[in-house]
């Protein structure tokens, strides 16, 4: 059999969905970048599509997947479950491939694998503030059938998180932990707290009166760190360290979890930071400790272009603080950042970031930081 010269490998995929979306080829050979412009395939005619790409590129065993532009709208075999990797040697033949579905902006969702969802308090007392909150934990599937313990995420603004009925929507995210446990990673509790309406901006600003007439901040951090949280691990199985335990939220909510991480990081091991209202704390001039020996935080920092002019700056800014303050060996900080040059402020692209963060934050054990790109995952 003649050895081929080096030259072009082609792929051919055709899909059983009209859809209008671009197809692109991702695997082993880009990084596994799901929306590489470079590897956007070409529609001949129909549903076909097809793609030549440089042998130079490829590795001697192949591995990919097809995407319409992220992994939220990766391919699915007919029932809509996930295919494995496609696998093929560079020197075969031209391949031909068939897509049965495509997932749509993370769906379908599986009902079996959706979270419990239980109130732990209507009306949970705040010792801090002298007033109640309703508090709710989300339990993985399998909760009451296992004996398993669980790392757990705090998050903020419980009412925009996964109840129907907000005002701005929800970022759904009892529908994003069932995705996360069907491909094997949703094993975290979050424990979500709601605002307090009309004393949401004062419990979420840290000490900042101008913008906050009496700023609780402070308080409202005490109250997670040294109230719910030994209450959580009292009663759910969780595990208690650091390094199963994180906290998170977008805007404010953001914000105050960028505080609770920095002033109790002997508790908070992993930030989830979404568009954080930075514009708060213009000069990023947080309080920081000292440590003898530093901690390692892990930081997963989102923003989009279109929130206003300054949204993006303002997270290079906070990103320069954090190189400063780790090389004062105040911290050690793990930082990824991912850019929605589509993403405006509200609950839909905090939604569609969530299930990467939480993926980066407690399934990702790289040692490395990661470049500013959305999360590289195999077998997606």
């Amino acid at each position: 059999m003649p050895i081929r010269q080096a030259n072009n490998m082609k792929f051919t995929v055709k899909t059983a969905e009209d859809d209008a979306r671009p197809v692109y080829i991702t695997g082993n050979f880009n990084a596994w970048n799901p929306k590489n412009a470079d590897f956007q395939l070409e529609k001949t005619d129909g549903e076909t599509f097809q793609i030549e790409i440089a042998d130079e590129v490829l590795p001697d065993l192949i591995e990919y997947k097809f995407t319409k532009g992220g992994w939220e709208n990766v391919e699915l075999d007919i029932a809509g479950n996930i295919t494995p990797n496609r696998k093929m040697q560079k020197n075969a033949e031209p391949i031909f491939d068939f897509v049965e579905r495509w997932r749509l902006n993370w769906g379908p969702f599986k009902e079996e694998f959706f979270p419990i969802t239980e109130i732990i308090a209507e009306e949970f007392y705040i010792p801090q503030l002298d007033r109640h909150r309703k508090i709710w934990a989300l339990l993985p599937y399998d909760y009451h059938t296992s004996d398993k313990k669980y790392p757990v995420l705090y998050l903020h603004d419980a009412q925009n998180l996964f109840q129907d009925g907000s005002d701005f929507g929800n970022w759904e995210i009892d529908r994003k932990l069932a995705l996360l446990a069907e491909y094997g990673r949703g094993d975290i509790i979050v424990i979500a707290v709601e605002h307090g309406s009309e004393d949401r901006i004062r419990e979420y600003i840290f000490d900042n009166d101008h913008v906050a007439n009496g700023s609780e901040g402070k308080k409202y951090i005490r109250f997670l760190t040294d109230t719910l949280k030994p209450y959580v691990d009292l009663h759910f199985r969780t595990k208690k360290d650091r390094e199963n335990t994180g906290i998170g939220g977008s805007s404010l909510g953001a914000l105050i979890s960028i505080y609770s991480g920095f002033l109790y990081p002997e508790v908070y091991s992993k930030l989830l930071i979404f568009s954080p209202s930075l514009w708060v704390e213009p000069d990023n001039n947080f309080p920081m400790m000292s440590f003898r020996n530093p901690f390692k935080t892990k930081i997963y920092l989102y923003g989009g272009e279109k929130e206003g002019a300054k949204m993006v700056k303002r997270i290079g800014v906070f990103e320069n603080y954090l190189k400063e303050w780790e090389r004062m060996n105040r911290f050690s900080f793990e930082v990824r950042t991912h850019i929605n040059p589509d993403g405006t402020h509200n609950e839909h692209y905090w939604s569609q970031e969530f299930p990467r963060a939480i993926e980066w934050l407690f399934y990702n054990n790289t040692e490395n930081p990661v470049e500013v790109k959305p999360t590289q995952t195999i077998n997606q």
